[in-house]
Order: structure tokens, then C-alpha cells, then sequence
């Protein structure tokens, strides 16, 4: 038992160094810095090329590892998040992601994507109490997390910086005016917050001995849950709620195995969301800007085609499979698959204004869905496919309902954790859905009694459906109801002070979008004719994202552009196929910076 804890809290005190950075960030900026984890990535890499390849101590490194981690912070702040200053917070988030993106994969691209040994740079397990080994790694890391507590503490209360970044946090335009240097005080945040996590970073190497560069994505989201249940922006509730979730991931692990340690971490969060969703130490007023939510609906708005241009669109869609061989095809239909999602996702994140992070949970559940009602009930595929569809859309709308009555950030940060839960409870549902297994021998679809067996069969079939897709979505958005989302989307308090019930229609707008993702999730599976649940991961659900935000977030056509750009242009070129997702990463940044309203899309 008492080995369990100090697991745990070890675990705690490194989830509680990125928080700590997290929600000081979030505090002066305002911005949900989701590339944390990976500059974690980036301090544990260097670490191990610096003490494998030559030689350095632990002293070294750790100068290292703190001059580049504050460098790539000023970096990232000076040339991304600042120009970004006085739009809406959404794209400055949307922009960490990207950044998140282009930095675990340019890791992996630079060091290669295998699982290596962590240098001995400080003593493990060399250390016995009660029964209970550790390490000299495990003492300096305690220590180093208390020091860096106290230390910034004290820095935040007494020096002068310090007491500036207070100023700004709270008011930053008051600050201006008192003379205090807001950019230089928010460049300041975004170093400090980047120096802990990539200090932290080695001594994650330390303890799990075993590395790879995709390591930091999973660290920096569970950093900020933590940073969320212990409070965003508050500082001692990101130390609180990392030794916390720490201490809670490490005895559930013991109970119940490493397999349900996204359902504790993701569940933990959702728990607290819904019982004080400021968090176990966060103001008690909300924010004043919602970091999750908003569109970049101000900056413009979708192109529309005439009937004629839209006849002429899906006539071509529609031949496209009888000329395109088995190569072509096969790209088409995960271009397809992953437009039918985007296109539903542009009711949410686009008309209602809700940006939604967890749409592979929906996906996942659709595909599971589609499979055992297929190879278990034995169901005719079309009969499943839109029973698959309704099962994603009450599993995401039943998960997520006590959440929408909650300001539209916290919603955001919700389906996080939604889709997340999805995938674990596929994953421990071991009877029903063979767990990590997955399930094999799913059958090709079957259409009036012609099974597509094809390339070109399936990608009609694919098409078929992504203009069913399209047609309803459009017409949900040029009737009432859409007219609805948008307003909800535009203006929230005025939608409400006219008695519109926003949390209704946004859970509304999010259940469509689930059921769209689920026919996604459908075809993918009897397509695949084996799923598992590594395939719907948080990179599905960026994905997505960016699909949306590169052909414009409230543009049903865009997304159908961007997901040609992003899946089928690669796939067709064939270059940098090891590097895909740095460039979905780069192209996000580069699209937030330079052509926000999305490439289907005119200003307003």
C-alpha cells in the first residue's frame, strides 16, 4: 500500500511541475497551452540523446535542457500565440495544439519512433525504506518539485516580475496602464512554463526508464487535468490536483490494471467538472474569455455554391469511383470517412460555436457499434450503420449531459475527457468488444445483397453516404434549427437573454455531430474489417479538428476540402509519410496565423 502512494505521488509531483507551468500560463494569457507535454517530450529527449550519445551528467544536461526549453517557450509565444493577441482565445489554443503536433512528431522524425532506455543519470531503486524501494532520482525530483513550488510562490508574491505577472493575470489591460510591461511579463510566463515541463521531462525519463518521443503527448494531457482539477490559473491547485491525480491513477492502476488508466484520469476529471468545475482551488467566478469556445465566425464566413454548382460537385464526387483504380480509391474512402465526420463536427464547432476535442470518443463508439451488431447480433449492414450512428449519439450525449449547463470552455474540456472515457470502457468492455484485442473478421459491407468487396465498391458506398451527409447538414443549417445554432454560436448571452436555452441546443448540435462521426466510425470498421482501440486516439481527434479549421469551421463544403488536403494529398504524393503529422501541425499554425476564417471561407 504504502509502495502504491509514493508511486504516486513521484507520478504527482511530475504532473504537478507541467500543471504548475499549465496554469501559469493560462493565468497571465488566458491560453490552454496543449504543446506542454510535448516540450516535456523535448526536455526528456534531449536529456537522453545529451547522457546516451555523450556522456553528460546530470548537472549539464539539466542547464541544457533549461536554456532550449526556454528558448522554444519565447520562441513559441513571441512568433505564435502573441500575433494572435485580440482574436478569439480558440485559435491560440488551436495554435498550441498545431505546435503540440509539429513537436512530437519532429521528435520522432529527429530521434526515430522507438522505445529506448532513459540514462542513469542519477541512481533508481537504489534506496529501500519499509519495504519500499526508490532512488536518489526519485529524492532530487520531490525535492526539485517542492523547491520549484515554494520558489515561484515566492517569486509571484515578493519580486517584482513576479508581482507583475499577478497584475497582468488578473487585469491585463489595467497593467498596461501602470506602466507594466504586459508582453515581456506574458513572454516571461510562457518560459518559466516551458523550463518546468521540460525539466520534468527528465525525470520522467528517470523513473519509467524506458522512452519514446511520443511520451509527452500523454503526460502533457494528463498535466492538464490535473492543472483542471486543481483549478486552471490557480498555482496551488495545480500542485494540489497533480499529487492528487497522481495518488488516485496510482492506486486505481493497482485495483484494477494499467488498462484503466484513462477511465481514472478522464473519469477523475469529468467527476470534478461536474461537482465544481472551477476546480478543487480555482476562482469561484468564471473566466472572463473562454478559452475553449468560439469560432472564427467574426473573421468570415462559408462560400456557398448555386444548386448548379452543387449538382455539378456531386455528379463528379459520384463518378469519381469509376475511374479511380484500387490506389486512388483507397485513398478516397479514408478521405470520404473523415469528411462525413468533419462535415457533422461543423454544426458544433462551427454554427453552435462549441469547440469539441473529443470526437474519436463518438467515432470509436460508432465503429464498435457497427461490428458487434454485425458479427455478434448479425445484423445487415444497412441496418447498422445508422443504428451505429443513434448508439454514438446517446452513448456522447448521455456522458456529456450534466455538463452543458456549464460555460462553454468547461464544456470543451469535458469532451476531452468523453472521448476519452469511450475508448477506455471499449477497452475494459473485454467480453463484449475483445478489449486490446480488437475485433477481427468484420464483414465487408452488403448493400441490397451485393457485398463490396472493392476498392471502388466501398469508396462509392463512402460517397454515397458523405453527400447524404452534406445534403442534411446543409439543410439543417438554412432551416430554423441551424438559424438557432448560429445565434447560439455568435452570441451566447444574447441568445439567452432572448430565452434561447444554449446549453440545450449546443448538447443538441453535439449529439448530430456524434451520430455523423458514428456512420464515420461505421464504414471505417467494416471497411478495416478489424478495429481496435489504438486506432481512435487524441490524434484522430485533432484531426478532425483541423480538417474543419483548414476548409473553414462553419463551411460543410470546407471540410470536405480539407479533408482532400489532409488525408488524401498526402497519401497521394506519397512523401514524408513518416512526418504526416507535423505537417497537419504546421499547416494548422499556418492557417490560424495567416487564413483563419479556413480556405473555404471569405472574409466578413
Amino acid at each position: 500500500m504504502f509502495d502504491v502512494l509514493f508511486a504516486g505521488l513521484i507520478h504527482g509531483s511530475a504532473y504537478a511541475l507541467v500543471a504548475v507551468g499549465m496554469s501559469l500560463i493560462f493565468g497571465v494569457t488566458n491560453v490552454a497551452n496543449f504543446a506542454q507535454g510535448s516540450i516535456v517530450a523535448v526536455g526528456m529527449m534531449i536529456a537522453w540523446w545529451l547522457g546516451s550519445s555523450w556522456g553528460w551528467g546530470i548537472v549539464p544536461t539539466f542547464v541544457a535542457v533549461l536554456v532550449v526549453t526556454a528558448l522554444l517557450g519565447l520562441i513559441m509565444n513571441v512568433a505564435i500565440i502573441a500575433p494572435l493577441e485580440g482574436r478569439k482565445p480558440i485559435a491560440a489554443l488551436l495554435a498550441t495544439i498545431g505546435v503540440g503536433q509539429v513537436l512530437d512528431n519532429g521528435l520522432q522524425v529527429v530521434f526515430g519512433p522507438q522505445t529506448r532506455p532513459f540514462p542513469k543519470l542519477l541512481q533508481t531503486y537504489n534506496l529501500q525504506v519499509a519495504g519500499v524501494r526508490f532512488g536518489t532520482s526519485d529524492i532530487v525530483m520531490v525535492t526539485l518539485a517542492v523547491l520549484s513550488m515554494l520558489g515561484l510562490w515566492a517569486f509571484l508574491k515578493f519580486g517584482k516580475a513576479g508581482q507583475a505577472i499577478r497584475a497582468t493575470s488578473q487585469d491585463p489591460e489595467a497593467a498596461m496602464q501602470m506602466g507594466i510591461p504586459v508582453k515581456a511579463i506574458r513572454n516571461l510566463s510562457f518560459v518559466i512554463g516551458a523550463v518546468l515541463a521540460g525539466v520534468s521531462g527528465i525525470f520522467v525519463g528517470l523513473f519509467n526508464g524506458n522512452i519514446n518521443p511520443m511520451n509527452g503527448g500523454t503526460i502533457g494531457m494528463t498535466a492538464f487535468v490535473a492543472a483542471t482539477i486543481g483549478g486552471l490559473g490557480s498555482i496551488p491547485g495545480a500542485v494540489v490536483g497533480g499529487l492528487v491525480l497522481g495518488v488516485v491513477e496510482a492506486f486505481g492502476i493497482s485495483l484494477f490494471g494499467d488498462g484503466a488508466h484513462d477511465l481514472i484520469t478522464f473519469g477523475a476529471l469529468i467527476i470534478i467538472l461536474i461537482v465544481k468545475p472551477q476546480g478543487l482551488l480555482g476562482p469561484k467566478t468564471d473566466v472572463k474569455s473562454e478559452p475553449l469556445t468560439g469560432t472564427f465566425l467574426g473573421g468570415g464566413r462559408a462560400i456557398t455554391l448555386p444548386w448548379w454548382g452543387n449538382l455539378i460537385g456531386a455528379v463528379a464526387l459520384v463518378s469519381t469511383p469509376f475511374f479511380f483504380n484500387d490506389y486512388l480509391s483507397g485513398v478516397g474512402t479514408q478521405v470520404a470517412i473523415y469528411a462525413i465526420a468533419a462535415v457533422g463536427l461543423t454544426l458544433i464547432s462551427g454554427s453552435a460555436g462549441q469547440t469539441i476535442l473529443g470526437m474519436a470518443g463518438p467515432f470509436a463508439v460508432g465503429a464498435y457499434a457497427s461490428a458487434i451488431l454485425a458479427t455478434q447480433a448479425h445484423w445487415p449492414f444497412l441496418v447498422a450503420l445508422p443504428a451505429a450512428g443513434v448508439i454514438a449519439a446517446l452513448v456522447a450525449s448521455v456522458l456529456t449531459f450534466p455538463v452543458w449547463r456549464f460555460s462553454g470552455h468547461y464544456v470543451a474540456i469535458a469532451t476531452i475527457g468523453v472521448g476519452a472515457v469511450m475508448v477506455a470502457i471499449i477497452r475494459l468492455a473485454e467480453p463484449l468488444t475483445k478489449g486490446s484485442l480488437g475485433i477481427q473478421g468484420i464483414p465487408f459491407p452488403k448493400v441490397f445483397g451485393v457485398t463490396l468487396y472493392t476498392q471502388q465498391m466501398m469508396y462509392l458506398l463512402d460517397v454515397i453516404v458523405l453527400l447524404v451527409t452534406l445534403v442534411i447538414v446543409m439543410r439543417i443549417r438554412t432551416a430554423h434549427l441551424g438559424r438557432v445554432f448560429e445565434a447560439v454560436g455568435s452570441d451566447r448571452e444574447a441568445s439567452e437573454a432572448l430565452s434561447i436555452r444554449t446549453g440545450a441546443y449546443k448538447a443538441l448540435a453535439y449529439a448530430l455531430a456524434a451520430f455523423f462521426a458514428g456512420l464515420a466510425g461505421s464504414l471505417l470498421a467494416h471497411q478495416y474489417t478489424y478495429i481496435d482501440p489504438t486506432i481512435f486516439n487524441s490524434n484522430m481527434s485533432i484531426l478532425i479538428l483541423t480538417i474543419i479549421v483548414l476548409g473553414g469551421m462553419n463551411s460543410p463544403l470546407g471540410a470536405v476540402l480539407g479533408s482532400i488536403v489532409l488525408i488524401g494529398a498526402p497519401e497521394l504524393l506519397r512523401f514524408a509519410s513518416d512526418a504526416r503529422i507535423l505537417l497537419y501541425g504546421v499547416l494548422l499554425v499556418l492557417v490560424i496565423l495567416f487564413r483563419p476564417q479556413g480556405l473555404f471561407a471569405r472574409k466578413g
